[in-house]
């Protein structure tokens, strides 16, 4: 098989790009880190070489680019069956796919407030206009898949899925903001921070310079 080559921005801060980085090690396959670190003068000419876009991340495999989150993850799930990336049950998968697709377009109040920095503690702060409102719809999704789908296993539908790829970084800002979070959400959360791919990427985004700007 042609190399799996996946670039990334800025570990400590990039949501984006930690959502492919664990679907992509969930499928056990060997690839290859390109990290361009943000705030920098070159950073949009780095990331210029490997994504039209001009974003990142980007998967490239042989002469084939993708620069979407979610269209990679799509990828990796038909590239690779055997890792299962969604759920096998058609009424699981829908609603699987219909909780990543409000994710990947939606919370921007969150996004905007409680922005994802994983060396940061900051207990009480985000809680602007509409952040609440944003949390409860997470939460409630969260308690949602659990009680239909999540027999067999820790995660949202049971076994890790694309959905939980793309909730991780909402994991990481609830810690980073303390937000307080009932006993199935708590456990939700702490099943996702146990998982090895996280670790890795977390402590390597916190052995990272930091970033004035992100820093804010």
């Amino acid at each position: 098989m042609k190399e799996l080559t996946l670039v990334v921005a800025s570990k400590n801060y990039s949501s984006w790009s930690l959502r492919p980085y664990l679907a992509l090690a969930h499928t056990g396959q060997p690839f290859r880190e390109v990290v361009v670190q943000l705030g920098q003068p070159d950073t949009a000419a780095h990331i210029a070489k490997y994504s039209p876009s001009g974003r990142v991340p980007a998967l490239l495999h042989g002469e084939l680019v993708i620069w979407d989150s979610l269209a990679i993850c799509e990828y990796l799930a038909e590239l690779f069956p055997q890792a299962r990336l969604w759920p096998q049950d058609t009424a699981a998968r829908a609603l699987a796919r219909s909780v990543t697709a409000e994710m990947h377009s939606g919370f921007t109040n969150l996004r905007n407030h409680m922005s994802m920095n994983l060396r940061a503690r900051k207990p009480g702060e985000g809680r602007a206009p509409g952040v609440a409102e944003d949390i409860e719809r997470i939460t409630s999704l969260w308690k949602e898949c659990r009680a239909r789908h999540g027999q067999g296993g820790p995660f949202l539908f049971g076994a890790f899925s694309i959905a939980d790829a793309f909730y991780a970084p909402v994991v990481t800002r609830f810690v980073t903001y303390d937000v307080e979070l009932e006993p199935v959400c708590a456990a939700y959360r702490d099943a996702v921070l146990a998982l090895p791919a996280l670790k890795a990427w977390t402590e390597a985004g916190r052995n990272e310079p930091p970033v004035a700007r992100y820093e804010k």
